[in-house]
């Protein structure tokens, strides 16, 4: 075993992710044996399962952890800003990192698609940029880059926890417009299922985004993968790519990537752990 001042084995990213799957898969994780395993320290370990709890993928017990219960029903956006925090923060970079000067996007409510904001925000070499939303946090989140930015809000029928704008009256400016992205968020993500949400008036409205941009994203942490939701928005293969965590699992995003949904995973500090 390992002390904290010696080369880990493994990268914090991995160690996490070897944590996350081992407690799935048995239902418990001791620190002691984990510690074996990895080469690290039970320090280390410790310090690992304390983060997976406060993002609320893993749930703290003597000796070690198991699997957080996933709530049911829709969390309100301030309950899903810390859950997955460095995963989003990934995405949100990764996807600034692909628009240019000039371009429209469409921009989802949500919390990953808040920390696309942010990243946009912070690329300052960025100029006429239009920027549609429905999302009243992700419009706000926005403000700081205009006059760099023209952000329009959709308008339409507010809905709480999200403070997303729906039906009736959401789609009716989506239908007069042609961006060239459009940056999806969602609940779910499964290779037979599709992409869902959580909520029926959000998932009608991520429909009409997609029709209104020639290139579709879908951005999720690695949780949302294999996850099914009431609300279908559509085929895998409808999107060009999905943007998730580095946490997600390899037999997942080869079942995604196999149902023709190219699949990049991001991880920390923007690097991409595949193409």
């Amino acid at each position: 075993m390992r002390t904290d001042g010696e080369q880990e084995s493994t990268s914090a990213i991995e160690r996490r992710l070897r944590l996350r799957l081992a407690a799935e898969s048995s239902g418990f994780v001791g620190v002691a044996p984990m510690a074996d395993m990895l080469g690290v320290s039970v320090v280390t370990v410790r310090s690992d399962l304390a983060l997976l709890a406060s993002e609320g993928v893993l749930q703290r017990v003597r000796g070690g952890a198991i699997p957080a219960p996933r709530p049911t029903g829709e969390r309100s956006l301030e309950e899903g800003l810390s859950a997955a925090s460095d995963e989003k923060a990934a995405i949100g970079r990764e996807a600034a990192a692909s628009v240019s000067s000039g371009q429209s996007i469409v921009l989802d409510v949500g919390t990953t698609p808040l920390a696309i904001a942010h990243a946009l925000v912070a690329r300052e070499e960025l100029r006429d940029v239009t920027v549609i939303t429905n999302g009243l946090s992700t419009a706000l989140a926005l403000e700081p880059a205009i006059p760099r930015f023209t952000v329009v809000v959709t308008g339409g029928t507010l809905r709480p926890l999200q403070h997303s704008l729906v039906e009736p009256l959401a789609s009716e400016m989506l239908e007069r417009i042609r961006a060239d992205i459009a940056f999806i968020g969602c609940t779910g993500v499964h290779p037979e299922a599709g992409v869902t949400n959580v909520n029926l008036p959000e998932a009608t409205l991520k429909r009409r985004m997609l029709q209104a941009a020639t290139r579709r994203v879908v951005v999720a942490d690695s949780s949302k993968l294999g996850v099914v939701d009431l609300g279908r928005v559509a085929a895998p293969d409808e999107f060009d790519r999905l943007l998730t965590g580095a946490g997600a699992a390899d037999g997942l995003v080869a079942a995604l990537e196999e149902a023709g949904l190219a699949v990049t995973r991001c991880r920390a500090l923007g690097e991409r752990v595949s193409p």
